[in-house]
């Protein structure tokens, strides 16, 4: 069992006391409902809504987003492009089984999953995105995974957006080149709320919970990863991203 695992177990729990002293039965309580858990061999691609794969045709000869083993890998390379100043490969959405699971209005979502962020994949002066909460055709993304170059330490992993949940997690250059948890707990609301939760093997470096308008009046949120940046940053490399053991919890 993760930590993840065992906190959500805690959680669940003491959520059915407090139902009980309110006068519900257990079974009135919210709970976390497990609504998508893909697995490369068994979904591959296929549980992604979409993908976003070198849509500028820089870089025909070869995919940049599959499955490897037990994770999915998403590559880039500094020839890439999408658009004349960035780059971008990245799947979106949730999917399986052959549905699709929205993100919509007023609901209460945890999502959950292990990233590999290798020595090339840097913290750069510019965006480099390594996940989004996006909103199809309307504006800018709600939240994104950035690691920064900023500070004295190689860099620093942010949550940024306009969605007033900005903030700085960890320094990123100890959390590269190892599987890392990451946990994103979110209202889908004008008057929302992010969770934030990395953890390093044992060691949850970051966990912070703040007010945050996740809502756009359109469509519905849809989850991003891979690897979204700007060329304007010196020294790019050619990276990738691993993503494995993705979950998806909605409250219900």
């Amino acid at each position: 069992m993760t930590e993840f695992d065992r906190r959500k177990a805690l959680a669940l729990g003491a959520g059915t006391l407090s139902a009980l002293a309110l006068g519900m039965t257990p079974a009135q309580a919210a709970t976390w409902q497990l609504r998508w858990s893909p697995t490369p061999a068994k979904d591959g691609l296929n549980a992604f809504e979409g993908l976003e794969d070198d849509r500028s045709h820089s870089h025909t000869s070869v995919k940049h987003i599959y499955t490897e083993g037990d994770h999915w890998r998403f590559d880039m390379h500094t020839q890439d492009r999408d658009g004349s100043d960035r780059q971008r490969n990245e799947s979106k959405g949730m999917r399986g089984d052959g549905k699709t699971y929205p993100i919509l209005k007023d609901t209460t979502w945890r999502i959950q999953y292990q990233a590999f962020w290798p020595s090339e994949l840097t913290a750069t002066t510019s965006f480099t995105h390594i996940a989004q909460m996006k909103v199809s055709d309307v504006g800018p993304p709600l939240f994104t995974l950035t690691p920064r170059a900023k500070g004295p330490k190689g860099g620093v992993l942010t949550i940024d957006g306009d969605s007033g949940g900005s903030r700085d997690l960890a320094d990123y250059a100890p959390l590269q080149n190892k599987w890392i948890d990451v946990m994103y707990e979110f209202k889908a609301s004008h008057s929302g709320y992010l969770r934030v939760v990395i953890q390093n093997g044992s060691t949850v470096v970051h966990d912070s919970k703040k007010n945050a308008d996740l809502w756009r009046d359109k469509n519905y949120l849809k989850p991003k990863w891979g690897v979204y940046r700007s060329i304007k940053s010196s020294g790019l490399k050619n990276c990738y991203q691993l993503i494995r053991n993705y979950k998806g919890y909605q409250l219900v």
